[in-house]
Formats: structure tokens, C-alpha cells, sequence
């Protein structure tokens, strides 16, 4: 009986995978309403149990709170499954009768889902929902600080789907997680795709796992203030969404950078809005506790209220304080506060310029953000869209709180959890992951055309006839050509190493061979072989005047080229005093070619 816990682990996730697998070859055939019909069922239980789910992940994990986890599982429970509803995602997706094309969707098969410790129930729904309206089984991942709510999650939506006709083990969840358990569930033949919610290394892991994967990055988000926008209405969205869940969304604002002259307004929406303005020396003490080595997120402080970060720094703030706020002085390393934190600590950067402000809210993303999320509030939409153009991020969101906005609660961008922030960030894409990311699309071309009609400017080849028709050669030109070529090589007509007409006999022998008619040698009349020149002749090529022969030569080496060349084929050669040949094709491992470099023993040959 196995008794190590990592083995257990590895083992259940072997199990649980092909049990999806399984399930799978059933599914991959169910029809769009099939699928549909099951989605909607998940989603309705989803919807039913939104709060205890809530609850139970906060009890759980420890992070955020139970009103806004609530608003985050109806956004996978509810809107998530509204905007999808009528999407095609199976079977034949749509016609294109202009084009003569057809496209079918094909499921990508088993799903491997890893999930957070910030948001665990809702991104199990999410990543189920989306899994199955597009074909796939899926096997969850829970973070072993939140297994018990994600499990209950995935019980609930296994239930549900199975109720609505789905194949038994289409949804599974591992019990026993761990690292090692992610690391077989990523890595195991049967994962069709991985959808990677985590820290830097688990996206790593997923992303040299071999297979397709769809992995984040952090979300260090800039907020401009511009001096368009309505300052009051601004700082009261930054506070709402700085404050929603306790800025475990990895989409929460990070800083604001305004200009100098709307600071004391700024500052006075803050405050108004229960947040609370550090003292220096409070700064420093929470630059201390919040951030750790490599600017990375002290755990303890992630996804909690502002009254117990507070506290862990060493002072006290208000029981209704809404946010922690500190003002920096600058971008980069030597303003840890500038990075993100997870947590409802927002930081504040004034400057003197639009042009400043843009300039920081970059170097803000650039500093643990690129491809994520910025946010400008403003009325000038030349500066809208000049800010806009200038984000190296893909979701640039306006007037809106940024963690409702960039999931999808108050933009029109797709709702979800998993935010692609593109190559850049070393994301393979810069969506917002939905179903349509989880199938691939097979495409039924009919012809449309012919060749002719796909070249019609294309330049008219000649191309040489058949050898059954003679071919025609203008004497007059090829005399010239030769003559051409023969003067560039110093040989003349009147040259005296040339023999007389010989321009013309080099022609006539050419036009021989080429012609179907010999003709006539000169001087005299055509012998019957065509090449002699000899008017008696009985048939056989006999010159009159045949050359001395050529001294034979050496038959050329024969060499091999080789397909493969590994340092010990090297090493052999040099012991031998040998060459390699190889080929424009042959493989040479960067070993050998190091080796042989010095001997010269490797030689380019043609075949």
C-alpha cells in the first residue's frame, strides 16, 4: 500500500486523467445542443450555491472577503455563461458560401486546469464552463490551501453536467495536490492543453511542459488621473476597485499618477472615501513587511484587510479604513512600492506633465507588468487614445474600476478569470481566454479556382518541347554567342592557336547533335554516322583524324555523406586521420562540430 504522499498524489492524478479521458471519447461527439444544455445546468447550480461557495473559499484560504467572492463566482456562474450562450463551439461553426469554405470545431481533448489560492471557486467555474461548452473534459488542479472549496466546487458542477446528460469523469478534481501531482497532470500524454492561473513558476512549468498552454503574468496596474477627467468620480472608482476582494484580483490598481496640480484634490477624494494616507515612516515600515527578496509578495499580506496589514506594519489605522495608501517618489528598484502587491495598498506618484505621467505609468507596467491591464481616467479622448497607443498592455481600460473592467463586469471585453498578456509577457495570446481558445478549427475548402486563375499575372515560362520535335536554333545567333564567348576567353577567329572556321565547326558539331539531319562535313559530302566526317563511311563513328588519347585518369574517391554526426564520430575520425562528409541535410550536434572544428575533419560535400 502506498503510504508516500507525493506517489499518492502522481498516482490519483494518472487515475483521474484517464478517467477524463474516457469520458472525453464520449463527449467529443455530443452535439452543440447536447453541450449547450449541460453548460447551462452548470452554470444554474453555479449561480445556486455562489455564496456558500464564497464563504468557504474565505474560511479556507484566508484571503479576501465574502461579498466580493460572491460577485466573482456570478460573474463565471452567470454573465460568463449569458455572453457565450449561442456561440458555436462543435460540429460545423459556420459557411462561407462566398469562399467556398466550411468550419468545423474540433475539442482539444483533456484540460488540465491549475488553479489559485486567491480566487479558487471562481475560477473552478470559469475554467469549467469554458472547458466544457468547447468539447474538452477537464481535471482540476486545486492550491493545497484551497483544495477543500475547489473540490466542492467541481463536485457541484460534476453533478450538475452529469445530470444533464455528460459522460461519467468528464469533470474531475485532485484531492491529493501537489507539485508533483501538477507536474504529472501537465505533463501526462493524455492533457489535450493546460490553463495555468498561479505564480511565475507554475506559469513557467506549464509553458516547458511540452504541451499547449495558456499561462498569465502579473498585473502591476498603472492608473492616470488626468486633469480632464472628473476627479471625484475617479478616485472613488480607484477605491472601489483597489478595495474590491482586498486586491487579490491580479487586475487591481497598483498606483495612481496624476499631475501636480490636481494633487490636493486627489488626496482629498481619498480620504473622503476612507482611505488612509501613510506617514513616511509608516511607509517604510510597510515597504518592510509587504515586500520581500526579488520584490516578491510577502504571503501573509496577500488578499487581506486593511486594518490587519496595518497592524503587521507595526500601526494602527481605522476599523472602516477602505485602503492603505503611500505615496513614492519614483519608479523601479529603489521604490519597492512601485511593484505589485496583492492587497489593498494602493501607491501614489504625482509629476509634472500628461507626457510625465505617461512615461511613469509605463515604466510602472515594465516594472512586474507588461501585457496586463492600465487605466486612464479622463474626458480629452486625444489623450484617451494617446495613452492608449503608448501601454505596452493589452487591456487598456477607461473611466471604470480596473478589476470589474478587465474581467468583463463593466467593459465589454470577454468575461473571464484567465487574462492573456501576450508575447510580450511570454503569453501566447493577449485575450481574455474563452471557449473559443480551447478548440481548433478544421477548415472544408472546395475549389475555387484553378492555377491559371490564382497567377493571372504570372510571366509566361517557355518551356522546352518534347524530344520527339526537333528543336529550331538560329545558326546566325548561335555563331554570335560563340564567338561572343570565345573572344571573352582571348581565342579569335584570327587567333593562330585557332584553326580556321573553327567558330563554325564548333557550331556545325553542335547543330549535329541537336538536328534530326546531320550536316554535310566540311569540305565534302555527309557520311552516313553523322559525326565522322568521312564521305565513304560504312555506318561506324570513324574519325579520319583521330586525336591521341587522354592519359586515363584516376578514378575520383568515392565518398559517403553522412546523415548524422555525434562527438565520438569526430574523435574516431581524427584517431583515424579521416574526413566526414557531410551534407547541406546532415545533422551535426554542437559538440562535434566544436571537436572537429580545429582538424578540419568535416567537409561540405554536394550528393
Amino acid at each position: 500500500m502506498l503510504q508516500d504522499q507525493d506517489l499518492i498524489s502522481i498516482q490519483e492524478v494518472r487515475a483521474k486523467v484517464e478517467a477524463a479521458w474516457q469520458a472525453w471519447l464520449k463527449y467529443r461527439v455530443y452535439t452543440q445542443e447536447q453541450v449547450d444544455a449541460i453548460v447551462e445546468r452548470m452554470a444554474e447550480v453555479a449561480c445556486a450555491n455562489a455564496e456558500r461557495l464564497a464563504i468557504m473559499a474565505v474560511e479556507e484560504t484566508g484571503y479576501g472577503n465574502v461579498k466580493d467572492k460572491i460577485s466573482k463566482n456570478l460573474l463565471n456562474a452567470d454573465l460568463l455563461p449569458r455572453t457565450i450562450r449561442g456561440m458555436k463551439t462543435v460540429g460545423i461553426l459556420r459557411e462561407i458560401p462566398e469562399k467556398n469554405i466550411v468550419e468545423i470545431g474540433v475539442p482539444m481533448g483533456v484540460v488540465a486546469a491549475v488553479l489559485p489560492t486567491t480566487n479558487p471557486t471562481s475560477t473552478a467555474i470559469y475554467k469549467s464552463i469554458i472547458s466544457l461548452k468547447a468539447g474538452n473534459a477537464i481535471v482540476l488542479s486545486p492550491h493545497p490551501r484551497a483544495k477543500r472549496c475547489t473540490c466542492e466546487t467541481a463536485a457541484l458542477l460534476y453533478n450538475a453536467a452529469v445530470e444533464a446528460g455528460a459522460p461519467e469523469g468528464i469533470i474531475q478534481c485532485i484531492n491529493n495536490s501537489s507539485m508533483e501531482a501538477t507536474n504529472e497532470l501537465m505533463r501526462h500524454k493524455r492533457t489535450g492543453i493546460i490553463l495555468s492561473t498561479g505564480g511565475a513558476g507554475i506559469v513557467r512549468a506549464a509553458y516547458s511542459s511540452g504541451k499547449p498552454a495558456y499561462g498569465v503574468g502579473p498585473g502591476n496596474v498603472p492608473v492616470l488621473v488626468d486633469t480632464s477627467a472628473d476627479i471625484a468620480e475617479a478616485v472613488a472608482k480607484v477605491v472601489e476597485g483597489k478595495s474590491f476582494d482586498y486586491g487579490t484580483v491580479c487586475s487591481s490598481e497598483q498606483a495612481i499618477v496624476a499631475e501636480h496640480s490636481i494633487r490636493h484634490r486627489v488626496i482629498a477624494e481619498l480620504k473622503a472615501r476612507k482611505a488612509y494616507l501613510c506617514t513616511p515612516d509608516q511607509t517604510k515600515a510597510l515597504e518592510k513587511i509587504l515586500i520581500g527578496k526579488n520584490f516578491s509578495i510577502n504571503p501573509d499580506c496577500v488578499g487581506q484587510a486593511p486594518t490587519k496589514i496595518a497592524k503587521m506594519a507595526g500601526f494602527e489605522v481605522p476599523a472602516d479604513t477602505s485602503i492603505i495608501v503611500v505615496e513614492m517618489q519614483g519608479v523601479g528598484k529603489e521604490h519597492p512600492l512601485s511593484a505589485e502587491k496583492l492587497s489593498p495598498v494602493l501607491s501614489l506618484l504625482f509629476v509634472n506633465s500628461f507626457a510625465a505621467a505617461v512615461d511613469a505609468c509605463e515604466a510602472i507596467l515594465r516594472f512586474g507588468g507588461l501585457g496586463h491591464t492600465s487605466v486612464i481616467h479622463a474626458k480629452d479622448d486625444a489623450r484617451i487614445r494617446q495613452y492608449a497607443l503608448r501601454m505596452p498592455s493589452y487591456r487598456v481600460l477607461v473611466n471604470t474600476p480596473a478589476p470589474q473592467g478587465s474581467t468583463g463586469i463593466t467593459t465589454n471585453v470577454f468575461p473571464a478569470m484567465t487574462l492573456g498578456c501576450g508575447a510580450v509577457a511570454g503569453n501566447i495570446t493577449s485575450d481574455n481566454v474563452g471557449p473559443q481558445h480551447l478548440i481548433n478549427i478544421k477548415r472544408l475548402a472546395y475549389v475555387a479556382r484553378t492555377v491559371e486563375q490564382a497567377f493571372p499575372n504570372k510571366p509566361v515560362q517557355q518551356v522546352s518541347q518534347s524530344t520527339s520535335t526537333p528543336m529550331k536554333v538560329d545558326r546566325t545567333q548561335l555563331v554570335s554567342a560563340v564567338e561572343r564567348y570565345l573572344a571573352s576567353r582571348g581565342v579569335t577567329s584570327s587567333t593562330p592557336a585557332a584553326p580556321e572556321n573553327s567558330v563554325t565547326s564548333i557550331v556545325d558539331r553542335f547543330l549535329a547533335k541537336k538536328s534530326s539531319t546531320p550536316p554535310p562535313a566540311p569540305g565534302g559530302p555527309s557520311c552516313s554516322c553523322g559525326s565522322c566526317g568521312v564521305s565513304a563511311c560504312s555506318g561506324k563513328s570513324q574519325p579520319a583524324e583521330a586525336a591521341p588519347a587522354p592519359a586515363p585518369q584516376p578514378p575520383a574517391p568515392k565518398i559517403t555523406i553522412v546523415d548524422f554526426v555525434c562527438e565520438d564520430d569526430v574523435r574516431t575520425a581524427v584517431r583515424q586521420n579521416q574526413k566526414i562528409y557531410i551534407g547541406p541535410r546532415t545533422i551535426v550536434t554542437p559538440s562535434a562540430r566544436d571537436m572537429a572544428a580545429p582538424h578540419d575533419t568535416l567537409v561540405l560535400a554536394n550528393r
